[in-house]
């Protein structure tokens, strides 16, 4: 007979000790999560110290001008990055411009439209998608995309020319034969072809984030009348806000670091212009793609100093995703 111990006596109010500490497979699996974590953050951090340390030459030489300078011509010890960096940010912008709603609605036919036995298959697209290499898209850009993005660009010229964006310098849309070569290798049509490659990813963050709206909510929107539009543009829409917006900056992120679509298609020019439609515009990975291996030390600098510079931008612009993505709402008991 086992006995009680007496209310008031030390055995009664002392607190058991609870260990947290992780035994067995539990402890296995922190630590080796841990070192991968922090392996990543060594990796990531070293690449910015050896940009950074690469780059101070240049930055010590050049100073402010680096990045007002639109020329690149080291032949002439003139170089900056002004243009290259509009660049980049046009393709980038141009692409989400396409991105977006593709991966919008992609995203919500998936996790409400798309019936059980396709939602599957549809996933595995637009992660295959994802996986595909970005010299095959570029190919697939300048081959196919780029002849039908001309004529695009032609009537959007044609349409809505007086807007600064749209316009193309020396070129007449309403001509009676109207000159292909002026709206080819644009930053619209490498846009068209990186909006491709961003749209997986920035889908799958969206469908991740609308999968786990609460079913007792959507259920509750129907019951009392809703349409499936409704419910979705009062309960589905607001719940996945943040992953809407992280999954779009995870996104322009790829955007603004693709290299080899953009280099394929691009007709190089250091030009500050925001004339998308127009032909001729660069990029800081292109640059960095096509000046690379015929760089001397000097130029290399300059090309690690540009590289150092969308670095931060990238990383940016990917933490501030990461951010917003690890605030959103999430629901408890639904599928994914």
């Amino acid at each position: 007979m086992t006995t009680l111990p007496l209310p008031g006596t030390d055995d009664d109010v002392r607190p058991r000790r609870i260990s947290r500490r992780a035994t067995g497979a539990d402890a296995v699996f922190e630590h080796a999560s841990r070192a991968v974590g922090a392996s990543v953050l060594v990796v990531t951090g070293g690449v910015g110290l050896f940009l950074a340390w690469q780059a101070y030459p240049t930055l010590d030489r050049y100073g402010w001008s680096f990045f007002t300078e639109t020329q690149w011509q080291p032949e002439a010890d003139v170089v900056g990055i002004a243009a290259v960096l509009a660049g980049t940010a046009s393709v980038a912008l141009v692409a989400m411009a396409f991105a977006f709603p593709l991966a919008l609605l992609t995203a919500l036919y998936i996790s409400e439209y798309a019936p059980a036995r396709l939602r599957s298959t549809l996933v595995s697209l637009v992660d295959l998608m994802a996986a595909i290499p970005s010299i095959v898209y570029g190919l697939w850009g300048f081959s196919l995309v780029m002849p039908h993005a001309a004529e695009l660009a032609l009537w959007l010229h044609r349409n809505l020319g007086w807007i600064p964006l749209f316009d193309v310098r020396g070129s007449d849309p309403d001509a009676a034969v109207w000159d292909a070569s002026r709206y080819t290798a644009s930053a619209f049509c490498a846009g068209i072809a990186v909006a491709a490659m961003v749209m997986p990813m920035s889908c799958a963050v969206m469908r991740q984030v609308f999968s786990q709206t609460p079913p007792g909510e959507k259920e509750a929107a129907l019951a009392l009348g809703s349409t499936r539009w409704g419910m979705i543009r009062t309960v589905v829409l607001p719940f996945g806000r943040g992953g809407i917006i992280g999954g779009t900056m995870l996104g322009l992120g790829r955007a603004l670091g693709e290299t080899i679509a953009v280099f394929l298609i691009v007709s190089p020019a250091f030009e500050l212009k925001w004339n998308v439609l127009e032909i001729g515009t660069s990029t800081v990975s292109a640059l960095i793609a096509g000046r690379f291996g015929e760089a001397s030390d000097a130029q290399l600098s300059a090309l690690l100093a540009a590289g150092f510079v969308l670095f931060l931008i990238t990383l940016v612009v990917n933490t501030l995703a990461a951010v917003v993505v690890g605030r959103s709402r999430s629901g408890a008991g639904t599928d994914a």
